[in-house]
């Protein structure tokens, strides 16, 4: 776990513990604030930008709490804002930069773990971050840089503790997608989730059925993203999340595999996700469930457990899944192929037409995620790295690819097709290719044009 870094202090406590004077905010942001307090308004940084701050890590998205209404801010920022929503925020622009500015908000019933029945604006700060989600989370910053700190949010974050603001059953059942948050959190920051805190989300974990499957994505992806992906994935699993938004990967705990392996199929995905050197969440979320179509693919024959053609039920499975968390096509489709082909054969005797009929099975497009995934696979199993024959093979890709790989790589074109056979448009046009490709594709020193309309003229 990640330890804080030394804070940039300006100066020491002044007065209450609940205020003290922090780094100095980006001139755009302090720029933004002095016109709303230049127009009678207060406003404050809050949420994860203090929190950020604090620990001397970069600031991504910055959002701000006033007591004007959204009318009132839009005529302070009336040629660069804009206002859509129900919930008061603003989006002003400064310097090209987006800023979420939200009035003082109460909020009352909740009737489905997601959205208030009602929304009134509030009177205070303190009433505002009443309402947050995480104690961390609930600190706020004036433009001079003072920290208003009504809920012990630094105390906690300089214990590495993730807590809910107030009652954590009140804060989860307003919104159920706070559980997965909290996990999200920690896993990007390292932290712990404290022990009433977790032990409300593995209470209430069924609630996470009532938020859409976009949101949930959009959270999984941040945690398979982080820098503790494994241990955000255990944590969901612990939860009970886990069983409510992928209960087919827990078939695979405790199910004990043979050969090389040296874990079972649920420790084995974990360690390959633990050493994805990918960025990329679907490349991540493949490795992870790589081996997810095992349970339902696994017979017992001599007395020894195999899993044959499990990576055919598997990428079935995760295309359900990723198509209950909304995925789009291109998503899916690349998290099917690293599934589907990810049991390819690494041989130094293999032809450069399997290799070839490899490479347009996963797409030129997601080689090198396959790659990290085997690469992944491979560490996970207790292998080493690489091996001889697995940098040839890394080669032969390479090499493969600098060679007619489609009909369109071919040096002849149909409208040659046609001239030469004096054919019009026509299915036979394609067969013709095709019969060519195939010939080239077994000698690519065929894939020159003299030689090819000669080829052509042969069969005239």
């Amino acid at each position: 776990m990640p330890s804080l870094r030394k804070n940039r202090i300006v100066s020491a406590y002044i007065g209450s513990d609940k205020i003290r004077i922090m780094m100095k905010l980006p001139d755009n942001v302090i720029s933004l604030m002095k016109k709303v307090a230049t127009a009678g308004g207060e406003i404050y940084v809050v949420g994860g930008a203090v929190r950020d701050m604090l620990m001397g890590r970069e600031v991504k998205d910055w959002d701000l709490t006033t007591n004007l209404t959204p009318e009132e801010i839009q005529k302070i920022f009336p040629k660069n804002s804009f206002y859509n929503n129900l919930y008061g925020m603003v989006g002003v622009v400064v310097d090209k930069q987006v800023f979420e500015v939200t009035t003082f908000r109460t909020e009352n019933e909740y009737d489905d773990n997601r959205h208030p029945t009602k929304v009134a604006w509030g009177k205070s700060l303190e009433e505002d971050v009443q309402r947050r989600d995480f104690t961390i989370n609930s600190m706020a910053m004036d433009a001079k840089g003072q920290i208003f700190d009504h809920y012990e949010g630094e105390k906690d974050l300089k214990l590495k503790i993730i807590k809910t603001v107030g009652n954590a059953d009140e804060r989860f059942g307003e919104d159920a997608l706070r559980m997965l948050r909290a996990i999200r959190i920690a896993t990007q920051i390292g932290f712990l989730i404290e022990e009433n805190t977790f032990e409300s989300i593995r209470k209430n974990a069924d609630k996470i059925q009532n938020i859409s499957g976009e949101r949930i994505r959009e959270e999984l992806f941040l945690i398979l993203q982080s820098q503790y992906a494994t241990d955000g994935i255990k944590l969901l699993k612990n939860s009970g999340l886990l069983k409510e938004i992928m209960p087919e990967i827990l078939l695979g705990v405790d199910m004990e595999q043979k050969g090389h392996h040296v874990y079972d199929v649920w420790t084995h995905s974990l360690e390959a996700l633990r050493n994805c050197e990918s960025d990329d969440p679907i490349t991540r979320l493949a490795t992870l469930l790589h081996d997810v179509g095992k349970p339902a693919s696994m017979r017992i024959i001599n007395g020894e457990r195999t899993f044959h053609n499990h990576e055919i039920i598997g990428s079935r499975i995760a295309q359900k899944i990723g198509k209950r968390l909304k995925f789009s096509n291109k998503e899916l489709d690349k998290l099917f192929k690293l599934i589907r082909w990810h049991m390819f054969t690494v041989d130094d005797v293999q032809t450069d037409k399997a290799v070839r009929r490899f490479i347009r099975n996963v797409t030129p497009e997601y080689l090198d995620d396959m790659i990290t995934l085997r690469r992944s696979d491979r560490i996970g199993s207790g292998a080493k790295e690489t091996s001889w024959r697995w940098e040839l093979f890394k080669q032969r890709l390479v090499e493969v690819q600098k060679q007619p790989f489609a009909i369109t790589d071919l040096k002849i074109n149909g409208e040659d097709v046609m001239k030469t056979l004096n054919i019009k448009p026509s299915r036979k046009v394609g067969e013709v290719l095709k019969e060519i490709f195939a010939k080239v594709e077994e000698n690519p020193s065929l894939n020159d044009r003299e030689l090819l309309l000669k080829l052509l003229e042969e069969q005239n």
